[in-house]
């Protein structure tokens, strides 16, 4: 429940409204600023001047949306006026940066004149790469985009008009196909009659439905031929709405919702009633999208029909139709291939993608983010969710494929996997290193063998895994429950192998070289099954066998629990006296690899920390990061004379004589490690000469501690945990890891044993 303070305190607490403008280039210095403004700018003013188009080269141009209003018909408010729609339009930029990394200015126009409002934007073209009107009435909403459309060189879209009809229409496909019905066939009844009803109606038709089987309805009821308004010469004439008037004997939307089989409201609340869902078709579809209330609540149409697939503008119920799936990636797809327009073709193409999208499998991190334990495709969910992040993925290389394909793109896109790259940098650079392990996963693939087959995320893991090409899963657990869950999930894990221990031929190989390597461990030929019941022994002892490439475990079982066989049967690499855990932490603009963090407590040797630190190199140089490693302590180059200190001090030396090759210093204090300044002010001998990307730390204890203080309260995404120093490729899962966090362990898991190989 929003309280009025809260919003209010939103809004004016710290820094009054939501955005503001940030420099994307350094101004600290005279030389800054002489590049920034006079006399270096005027260097690419001349370029822009001899070829216009390099403005998309020298300026923000190519990234930047106006969001116009005149504050005529703000959602749920009404006529409102400019002024006091600006925090709506502010909103509307957080939205298209949020998500699209789209930069926006939001222009309030002080006027109901749409020439008015036509010639602010023309004169605004070298300014924007696109243009998002928003919150206009009708009919002026529609002269306005169709005389901008037809007279700029730069994307204009109304966003109340066709966001709403896209995101719905891809709703539409979706309820259709699960009802069974043909999309030729079937009966559409609007309520409303505005910017967004005529949108949805018109676009609904480009999607399939006859024009003759829709009957739009405004608040005099059906729109029919014969009714005054839909004659040309009548005072009051709309041709807007006279492109729907049908013959019908229907004069009000109870007459029309008889029999029909979609109803689709951007109205008013309470408009609907239980009565007239009951006379709909069966398996009745209702988008009821007036906000914030509905025409007829969810509960409602519940208990009306339980045959119904219902949709509202709502985030507390199932199968929210937001405008925020649409825009943001619509415009980036667009701004991304320079576009002059966004047409049709770039809109169905929208539409598809989200109806696509709804069919594939749910990240464990969006049902997180909507409080439910399992997202699937069905009639409770028809329309992605606003904070799936898949959908920038989808929806904007549609966008921008569709432009290409209709003649609109002016920079056409040659390499979609790299376009598919510059999205995932959106993200942040957590998901871009992600991205780059399973492109190396994808060049080698593995066989990953998971005891833990019978678990849901694992098989959804699977799936993944799979259709990304990273490796063939090897699926531990009793064959007809592994299938059955498979059925049940909806997955195709076709490829994969399916195996039950229990029924394997190899297994009485594995019993006896599983005896003969522990049989002086107090493994006898009367317990080794004992162990080799464990699923994790046996995936193990796969892995030993030469079976499978690499072992993924531990979702369900503690840390010591899922390691403590690999130690057992799998040697360490030859080079190597002990293993390790590190985590990958990946911030905002930069990653650091901390190690130790999982294995061991006490490193009482500066042999064992200096061994810890090459491990730690060997696996930051697999990721492609060049390493440089601070071996930390709380004195900073022999500051506090404490034989925890002189361990940390010989470890360097060892690690220097070991592998010269390797960039590495200390004893040193973690700010020195990784702030600059402090190296060249006031220890210009550190042999970093930058920030470290790999911290070693004392003691586990201390490892520990700081990585997960870093995930929690520094916003540091944690990749991990990552096993070091085993002679094949074998790593741990965190006890409850999503489904992604399965899938990027899976991928780490096959490049460490592209490396070992």
């Amino acid at each position: 429940m929003i309280r009025k303070q809260d919003a209010l305190d939103y809004h004016s607490l710290g820094k009054p409204g939501k955005i503001e403008v940030t420099p994307t280039k350094p101004c600290m210095t005279q030389r800054d600023l002489s590049l920034a403004y006079t006399p270096g700018v005027a260097v690419p003013c001349l370029e822009i001047e001899k070829n216009p188009e390099d403005a998309y080269k020298y300026t923000a141009k190519g990234n930047l949306v106006a969001v116009v209003s005149n504050g005529t018909a703000v959602l749920g408010l009404g006529h409102i006026g400019a002024l006091a729609g600006k925090p709506v339009m502010e909103g509307k930029g957080v939205l298209f940066k949020r998500f699209a990394n789209v930069d926006v200015f939001d222009i309030e126009l002080n006027t109901t004149n749409p020439d008015e409002i036509i010639k602010a934007c023309q004169l605004m073209e070298p300014t924007f790469g696109g243009i998002n009107l928003e919150d206009i009435s009708a009919p002026s909403c529609f002269y306005i985009e169709e005389t901008l459309k037809a007279t700029m060189n730069i994307p204009v879209f109304h966003d109340d008009q066709h966001g709403t009809a896209i995101i719905s229409g891809a709703a539409l496909l979706n309820a259709l196909e699960l009802v069974g019905k043909d999309i030729g066939k079937i009966r559409v009844v609007f309520n409303g009659a505005g910017a967004a009803g005529i949108a949805c109606a018109t676009f609904y038709v480009t999607l399939g439905v006859k024009l003759e089987n829709i009957t739009l309805c405004d608040t005099k009821g059906a729109i029919y031929q014969g009714r005054e308004d839909v004659d040309p010469s009548h005072p009051k004439y709309n041709k807007y709405k006279a492109k729907f008037a049908v013959k019908t004997d229907c004069r009000s939307l109870a007459d029309a919702m008889k029999g029909a089989d979609v109803f689709c409201g951007v109205s008013a609340k309470d408009t609907v009633t239980k009565d007239m869902v009951k006379s709909m078709a069966k398996d009745p579809i209702i988008f009821a999208m007036a906000n914030p209330d509905p025409e007829i609540s969810y509960p409602d149409a519940k208990e009306a029909r339980s045959d119904v697939i219902m949709a509202t503008g709502r985030s507390d119920y199932p199968n929210q139709i937001n405008n925020v799936l649409g825009f943001p990636f619509i415009f980036r797809g667009a701004l991304d291939v320079r576009a002059k327009a966004i047409n049709e073709e770039m809109k169905i193409a929208a539409a598809y993608a989200l109806a696509k999208l709804a069919k594939e499998d749910v990240p464990d991190s969006v049902c997180r983010a909507y409080g439910v334990t399992k997202l699937s495709y069905g009639r409770e969910y028809i329309v992605p969710k606003p904070f799936d992040p898949r959908v920038l993925l989808w929806e904007a290389p549609a966008v921008a494929r569709a432009a290409m394909e209709s003649g609109v793109a002016t920079k056409p896109i040659a390499d979609w996997d790299k376009y598919r790259d510059s999205l995932e940098s959106h993200f942040g650079p957590a998901y871009s290193i992600m991205r780059k392990l399973h492109y190396k996963a994808k060049a080698d693939p593995k066989r990953i063998v998971f005891p833990e087959g019978t678990e849901e995320k694992i098989l959804r893991a699977a799936q993944i895994i799979l259709d990304e090409k990273i490796g063939t899963p090897i699926l531990l657990g009793a064959q007809k429950l592994i299938e059955q869950k498979i059925t049940e999930l909806g997955l195709d894990l076709n490829g994969a192998i399916i195996l039950d221990p229990m029924m394997d031929p190899n297994r009485q190989k594995y019993l006896d070289e599983f005896q003969q390597l522990r049989q002086r461990s107090g493994v006898t030929a009367s317990n080794v099954k004992r162990y080799l019941s464990d699923r994790t022994y046996y995936g193990v002892m796969m892995l030993h066998m030469g079976e499978a490439d690499c072992l993924v475990a531990g979702l369900t079982q503690h840390y010591p629990d899922t390691i403590r066989p690999a130690l057992q049967i799998i040697k360490l690499q030859e080079d190597k006296s002990l293993c390790g855990g590190l985590y990958m932490m990946v911030f905002p603009n930069r990653v650091i690899l901390f190690a130790d963090t999982t294995v061991n407590v006490d490193n009482d040797e500066p042999e064992d920390l200096a061994e810890i630190a090459i491990s730690a190199a060997e696996v930051a140089k697999s990721f492609d990061m060049e390493p440089r490693i601070a071996m930390l302590s709380f004195s900073n180059f022999g500051s506090v004379k404490h034989p925890e200190a002189e361990k940390v001090r010989i470890a360097v030396e060892i690690v220097k004589e070991l592998r010269p090759d390797l960039v590495i210093d200390g004893e040193m204090q973690a700010d020195t490690a990784i702030m600059p300044n402090i190296q060249e002010e006031t220890y210009p001998f550190c042999d970093l000469k930058g920030s470290a990307n790999i911290l070693i730390f004392p003691d586990m204890q201390s490892g520990n501690i700081a990585y997960k203080l870093m995930n929690r309260l520094g916003g540091a995404a944690a990749i991990g945990p990552i096993l070091m120093g085993m002679a094949k490729s074998v790593h741990v899962l965190q006890r409850g890891a999503t489904v992604d966090e399965i899938v990027d362990i899976a991928a780490i898991a096959v490049v460490d044993a592209q490396t070992k190989k």
